[in-house]
């Protein structure tokens, strides 16, 4: 079988959506899935088989991202749709509609992932409107891509019902993102602290991630100013890229937190970042607007309990057995947290083992095993949709 997804991102741009193909597109192939991969390019990206880059610009105040430019990507979906058996959308942009015209014109059956909650991240990047002018166009807009397709594919119930809420009433699928277990479970925390100064017996908490104000980062660093009261010694470590980079470093500053806060960048993912999640003696999260919430399994596949916010997608994941503490939506109280868990190691020494062995739910290879499934079944039902169609036309 084969399946073209499209997407308006891609790496070597870092994100969920961008770690959620290349971990499926890995994984399919054991399933006998060949996926082919219509994506932008940022320039300079060596040719792979399979993969077509479609030129853009930057995005205005995020140079990360791309406009991809919309006669090319159709052009170069509509190609690259030859021969496949199904077109799997990945974002809401220039590729939605570029995958939605290809399997159309093509009859193929088209599905989406639908990653993203955009109600929730419009206002952090277009504070000049009304917030719930921006909301209601993305639901009208969510509501109208997701019932022109043949299936959806979301990360987590909170998704489902979020979107069943909007009105959708084409066929959902709960189906996240899974995890490369062996990758995070052999990380080399010693060394990494090693490499970056940090003493062996330094609590240290991490958060990974895109460093973008939807994240909610500042409320962990102001979370940890009250952990810093009974325990002065504790280390926050953020890991990633973004645009809130200027202003949590700003906050950190003007806080005095210099020497309780450190800004990793960008880690490689099969190198660095499984170090970093061994080095670290708790995983912080404080994200309301996760569609699953990768990172909090990543961490809990290296051992490492989490403390974190139970909101959207990451309520699927989160919960007592888990590896994991949830205190309530607010800074004190998760602060408070964070410093009984480090006052209290030998009490939630338990935490470690029941995060890998919740983990293991998730692994990459048994979603992709039902991410086949599904593709399977959508090309045969539309097959006999097919056919039926064309038995009464001919009547």
């Amino acid at each position: 079988m084969r399946v073209l997804m499209v997407s308006d991102v891609y790496f070597p741009r870092i994100n969920g959506v961008s770690t959620s193909i290349e971990t499926f597109r890995g994984c399919l192939a054991e399933e006998g899935v060949d996926v082919r991969l219509v994506v932008p390019a940022y320039g300079g990206e060596a040719q792979v088989a399979g993969v077509t880059r479609v030129p853009g610009r930057p995005v205005p105040g995020d140079a990360e991202d791309r406009f991809v430019r919309w006669r090319a990507m159709h052009r170069a979906v509509a190609e690259a749709a030859a021969g496949c058996d199904l077109i799997h959308i990945q974002t809401p942009f220039v590729a939605h509609y570029a995958g939605l015209a290809a399997a159309r014109r093509a009859e193929l059956p088209v599905l989406a992932t639908y990653h993203t909650l955009f109600e929730e991240y419009l206002h952090h990047y277009a504070p000049l409107l009304p917030a719930t002018l921006l909301r209601a166009a993305a639901r009208q807009l969510s509501r109208r891509q997701c019932n022109a397709l043949d299936g959806i594919v979301v990360p987590s119930t909170a998704m489902r019902d979020r979107l069943a809420e909007y009105g959708v009433v084409a066929p959902m699928h709960v189906l996240p993102t899974g995890i490369p277990l062996a990758r995070f479970g052999i990380g080399d925390g010693e060394a990494f602290r090693a490499r970056h100064g940090i003493r062996p017996e330094r609590p240290v908490a991490l958060y990974v991630g895109r460093v973008a104000h939807e994240k909610n980062i500042d409320f962990l660093i102001r979370a940890l100013q009250v952990a810093l009261r009974s325990a002065p010694d504790v280390l926050l470590l953020v890991t990633g890229e973004g645009p809130a980079l200027p202003a949590l470093r700003a906050q950190v500053e003007s806080a005095g937190l210099a020497g309780s806060v450190r800004f990793l960048g960008y880690l490689d993912r099969h190198r660095e970042l499984p170090d970093c999640y061994a080095a670290a003696d708790v995983f912080v999260f404080a994200s309301r607007t996760e569609t699953q919430g990768l990172v909090l399994l990543e961490a809990m596949a290296a051992g490492v309990p989490v403390i974190a916010l139970s909101a959207m997608g990451t309520t699927d994941i989160l919960g007592a057995g888990k590896g994991c503490l949830v205190p309530s939506d607010d800074v004190t109280a998760f602060g408070q947290t964070l410093a009984h868990f480090f006052a209290h190691r030998a009490v939630w020494g338990h935490l470690q083992r029941e995060a890998r062995e919740f983990a293991r739910q998730w692994s990459d290879a048994a979603m992709a095993e039902r991410l086949a499934s599904l593709y399977r079944e959508l090309r045969r039902t539309h097959r006999a949709a097919s056919l039926e169609r064309l038995a009464i036309g001919g009547i």
